[in-house]
């Protein structure tokens, strides 16, 4: 057997520790069934990414922006169908 020492701060620790208890693992059993993962797949077991805005995200925030600054007029729906078929559009 190996030790593996590590630093977390103490919120996730317990935070982690507690889902772990949920599911009958030790600390020890989660970390090494990670490992296990981490061999059987050849990577980390999970998505690492940036998440970066889509389009049409980064222009509504643009949008955003510019009536926050005044410089657009946010639209005036008087109903919510005209809403969902602005939106649809």
């Amino acid at each position: 057997m190996a030790n593996v020492n590590v630093r977390i701060d103490a919120t996730t620790k317990a935070d982690a520790e507690a889902i772990f208890s949920e599911l009958g693992l030790t600390p020890s059993t989660a970390i090494n069934l990670f490992y296990k993962q981490v061999i059987r797949t050849g990577s980390i077991p999970f998505t690492i990414k940036i998440a970066k805005p889509n389009r049409k995200t980064v222009k509504a925030l643009k949008e955003v922006e510019k009536m926050e600054k005044g410089l657009k007029k946010a639209k005036d729906f008087k109903t919510v169908e005209e809403l969902m078929e602005d939106l649809e559009n």
